[in-house]
């Protein structure tokens, strides 16, 4: 995640899944932004849908309000200020910035099971998702993944998981599938799901206390934002 991000139409949708997650649940959330410099690029400019209010504002009205305003009243764009609104249902919040030294990562991620002791479920949000064969640990451009030991010891610490995903250039379907087979194995006795929008995945992955909750949150989803957001399981003994 970079703050240049904040507030455009991926961050609308991935707000409006987490008020969906909580609203159906009432999870201790916190949310990992995997914070990265911004690079100066357009990636984040993509807010024309705060001008469309008949189009966009039916599927969250309050989160759709709360960002035009935040937005307004702020020249410069970074996650604090979703952070001091209180729209995200009190959820915690783990900044600090991550870096692509393997020294950084270690300590960052130590400060991040600190933070996630009283929560139930972490949300990582990488700039890109989980991790590459072509990017190892502790290498250039390592920030920008989710790391599969990193999903293991969250896991184990006994914390269910949200964790943001790029598309790649891969048919959607096989894609997705692959995925929640992948996250499935890392994560026993779990539930696992997807949520996808136009651009981007959302991988769920939920303890086995939370299991419960699987289907009121696919409901909450699919009832706030129909044709927005998309929920995905596969065909495996632990999906219910």
């Amino acid at each position: 995640m970079k703050n240049q991000y904040f507030g455009d139409i991926n961050d609308y949708k991935k707000y409006g899944l987490l008020r969906s997650i909580f609203k159906a649940s009432n999870l201790k959330i916190l949310i990992a932004w995997m914070l990265t410099k911004d690079d100066g690029s357009t990636d984040g400019k993509f807010i024309e849908y705060l001008s469309d209010p008949e189009k966009w504002e039916k599927y969250d009205p309050e989160l759709y309000r709360e960002i035009s305003v935040l937005l307004k009243q702020n020249s410069k764009r970074e996650v604090n200020l979703i952070e001091s609104s209180n729209i995200l249902n009190g959820s915690q919040y783990f900044s600090t910035l991550i870096t692509d030294e393997a020294v950084d990562r270690i300590s960052w991620f130590f400060d991040l099971k600190t933070a996630s002791q009283n929560c139930d479920l972490v949300f990582l949000d990488p700039d890109n998702g989980l991790e590459i064969k072509s990017v190892p640990y502790g290498r250039k451009k390592s920030s920008k993944f989710l790391y599969w030991e990193e999903v293991s010891s969250l896991w184990s610490a006994g914390k269910s998981l949200l964790i943001y995903q790029h598309f790649i250039r891969e048919k959607r379907e096989l894609f997705i599938e692959r995925m929640l087979n992948s996250l499935a194995e890392k994560t026993e006795d779990s539930v696992v799901g997807a949520f996808s929008t136009s651009n981007v995945l959302f991988l769920l992955a939920l303890q086995p206390e939370h299991h419960k909750f699987h289907t009121p949150i696919v409901n909450s989803v699919q009832t706030a934002w129909p044709g927005q957001i998309l929920c995905s399981k596969i065909e495996h003994p632990c999906i219910t």
